[in-house]
């Protein structure tokens, strides 16, 4: 499996997990990974994991994809989206504060982009903010689209 096809594999899993429980309802699931070079950087075990991984991205662009899945009455379909970021370098003690002060152990690659190391350590990014958040949301309106209902002032959820 290539490391792109992971977090579909994942977002999918989970949704196959729940399903069986709801199949009636809409269930929509979604994995991120965080990808340097060909090695996925998962959620760190730990406070030294979570370093050595803001290191390994310091001054590197790397990729971030996240797979989305819905499953419901038509069954299940899943997507993905990629966007690449790039830090700029990042002090020692730029890395040590955000350790210590956030919670990089729940994020894929040890950061959120939404939170202070994304502000000042991020220098591009090509793609969805939101893919690199955990939910491309132009990819989950376009999963969801054959289940809205149109009328004169808009979509509206069935």
């Amino acid at each position: 499996m290539e490391v792109e096809e992971v977090p579909v594999f994942l977002a999918r899993k989970k949704a196959e997990s729940v399903v069986t429980r709801s199949a009636s309802e809409l269930v929509l699931c979604a994995d991120t990974v965080v990808i340097v070079g060909d090695r996925i950087l998962n959620k760190p075990a730990n406070a030294d994991e979570a370093a050595s991984m803001l290191t390994a991205l310091s001054g590197r662009t790397h990729r971030v994809v996240t797979g989305i899945c819905l499953a419901g009455p038509e069954g299940i379909r899943a997507d993905s989206d990629t966007a690449e970021v790039t830090f700029c370098e990042l002090e020692p003690w730029e890395i040590a504060y955000y350790v210590a002060h956030y919670q990089p152990l729940d994020k894929a690659g040890a950061y959120g982009i939404q939170e202070w190391i994304g502000m000042i350590g991020v220098s591009r990014i090509q793609g969805s903010f939101y893919t690199i958040m955990g939910l491309p949301l132009h990819k989950v309106y376009r999963l969801l689209k054959p289940y809205l209902v149109r009328s004169d002032t808009g979509p509206l959820m069935t």
